[in-house]
């Protein structure tokens, strides 16, 4: 696999009467393709690592390249579009906008990108089938569980076909069962796009599913391995 994602002494840290510092000095290397999870406890910083890697935020030292390119030299414009055309996005909180239907919500970032509406729909069909939701298609979101909604968030996000899906505990409000499936339905993504998958977990069940784990701890990054 080809390097994607290169972290060199990357620092995080926000100002304050504490000056709260995230970690210090991470180096990390992400290939193209493979599927991580990052975990850790709570407050720990893995949802900013999630965040620096998204271009939603910088890091206060250091340097991370995407495709070897420095994702410093990106002006707001550039990062808007690498957000729109390179990264899927799915969190806790689905973010689904509730007076849509669902295939509305899966096509929302190819309207924003501007492309034309008889062109997406069908593929955002397409993505709503993948997920096993093409019996709801033109339901509100509002009515839907939350296993539902966030099956529906992850059509959303990989509806333009993204290099990278980035998932913050994307099981976290979900019980048991329908976060397993939730969790399976993520590899499979990951196996069949060939999108390389980042996951920030709770869930040692879901972190063990991933090709590899990563544990931050007091601001150091330890390979994490599972019994």
């Amino acid at each position: 696999m080809s390097e994607l994602y290169r972290f060199l002494d990357v620092s995080k840290h926000f100002d304050g009467p504490e000056n709260l510092e995230i970690y210090k000095n991470i180096n990390m290397v992400i290939d193209e393709g493979e599927s991580l999870a990052i975990v850790g406890a709570s407050g720990s910083g893995k949802s900013t690592l999630l965040h620096l890697m998204g271009a939603l935020d910088t890091p206060s030292s250091g340097r991370i390249l995407f495709d070897g390119k420095d994702m410093a030299a990106m002006n707001a414009d550039e990062k808007a579009h690498f957000r729109n055309a390179a990264l899927g996005f799915v969190f806790q909180f689905h973010h689904l906008l509730p007076e849509f239907t669902a295939v509305e919500n899966v096509a929302m970032p190819a309207f924003v990108a501007g492309r034309r509406h008889a062109d997406v729909l069908p593929l955002a069909r397409e993505m709503l089938d993948r997920v096993g939701l093409s019996h709801r298609m033109q339901s509100s979101v509002a009515t839907m569980s939350g296993g539902e909604r966030q099956r529906v968030a992850i059509a959303r996000a990989i509806l333009m076909r993204p290099r990278v899906l980035l998932a913050d505990e994307p099981t976290g409000n979900l019980d048991e069962h329908t976060g397993a499936q939730i969790g399976e339905l993520l590899t499979e993504l990951n196996k069949e796009l060939g999108m390389t998958l980042v996951v920030v977990t709770h869930n040692a069940d879901l972190a063990a599913t991933m090709q590899r784990s990563l544990e931050l701890r007091a601001g150091i990054l330890y390979e994490k391995v599972f019994a």
